[in-house]
């Protein structure tokens, strides 16, 4: 018996060590899968840090050398640009029809591009801005549903009315040697001139006026009455611009607000208004702080809305009249070339002063450190 007892004893104590061995090399597995992961998540941090490190150098090395050709690329984009404005106006005229298609291919084309280098310049949250919203919208309905008329009407109270009216309040200015503001003037300018032509000038559209064996209808979109002119020229674009609204305030605001508050470099519409308002005291500034300090959000948000409600609903007379949108046409256009000529005079040779004396001051320092 006492032999049994000790096997037994004997066979817990194997069965213990054994189970106890075996928790063991679990928890060192455990372990090791720990370490494994935190290694590889350390690898992956690592490769992506020095991948935006390599990124950022080349980045920097690129600018470095389109600085030292400024002068060159600026004289090549201005050619460009010119051959481009004036090729769109002679197709403009002649083939009003395929302004729809061009104005398709510069959003798809250029848009891409503004953002890699908006977001090398840490702007890339401009493209949240409603210009850009608006404008997605306009690539589905001219895509998608080009038949549309109620949506067309919405883009029309848009190209109209908030772009077109920001081109001549935010002074927009057609530079044809700065690629970016060759962009953003087309950005506002464009839509309008492609509704135009939809509205008043497309052939397809004058058929749809009055098709075969019917002279009952005499308009492209078809307006049955006041009432649904101001629904979907006027109610429905605002309420598609408050959902734009309350979407960018939760993105900007409250979702990515850490990433604004960590880096003071990164831009959006609203800093950069403010921060020229500011350094101006003009009239947006002073408005923009009636309810204090505190505030200025909120009030940017209430004038930004009054500048649209106010917008918008000068394009019901717009619509119903040829005259009246042809001289919108030659205004918006004349206010952008304006700007772009008072640019060229006032602000650009400022520009070249400043550069040309910080160039000078960088090379007198060069010049101290190597003796």
């Amino acid at each position: 018996m006492t032999i049994l007892s000790n096997s037994g004893s004997a066979n817990t104590t194997i069965f213990l060590c054994l189970n106890q061995k075996r928790v063991t090399m679990s928890d060192n597995e455990d372990h090791a899968d720990f370490t494994d992961n935190e290694s590889s998540a350390k690898t992956k941090r690592r490769f992506r840090d020095r991948s935006k490190e390599v990124l950022s150098k080349q980045a920097v090395k690129i600018a470095k050398q389109a600085e030292e050709h400024e002068r060159f690329i600026h004289k090549v984009t201005y050619l460009l640009g010119v051959l481009g404005f004036g090729g769109f106006c002679f197709l403009f005229g002649a083939r009003p029809e395929a302004v729809p298609l061009v104005y398709c291919l510069f959003y798809v084309m250029f848009v891409p591009l503004r953002w890699i280098y908006y977001r090398f310049k840490k702007w890339h949250y401009y493209l949240l801005d409603f210009c850009y919203y608006a404008n997605t919208i306009f690539l589905v309905d001219l895509l998608f549903y080009p038949r549309n008329e109620k949506l067309f009407m919405v883009c029309f109270s848009f190209a109209e009315g908030p772009l077109a009216w920001a081109l001549i309040v935010w002074r927009c200015s057609l530079v044809f040697s700065s690629f970016d503001k060759i962009v953003s003037v087309l950005i506002h300018l464009l839509p309008g001139l492609v509704f135009f032509t939809i509205r008043w000038w497309n052939p397809t559209t004058l058929e749809a006026m009055r098709p075969e064996g019917s002279a009952s209808r005499a308009s492209w979109p078809y307006v049955e009455d006041k009432s649904y002119l101001w629904m979907w020229l006027f109610l429905v674009p605002l309420a598609v611009y408050t959902l734009w609204q309350v979407l960018y305030f939760l993105i900007v605001n409250v979702l990515r607000r850490q990433r604004f508050l960590r880096d003071p470099e990164v831009m959006t519409s609203y800093r950069e208004l403010s921060k020229k308002a500011q350094k101006a005291n003009n009239i947006w500034w002073r408005l923009s702080g009636i309810l204090g300090d505190q505030n200025r959000l909120l009030m940017y948000i209430v004038l930004q809305g009054i500048f649209t409600v106010a917008t918008t609903a000068l394009t019901v007379p717009i619509f119903l009249s040829y005259e009246l949108s042809v001289i919108f046409q030659i205004l918006k256009i004349s206010a952008s070339v304006w700007n772009g000529g008072s640019f060229l005079i006032d602000v650009m040779p400022r520009q070249v002063i400043l550069k040309e004396k910080k160039k000078s001051e960088m090379q007198s320092v060069q010049i101290q450190k190597d003796q």
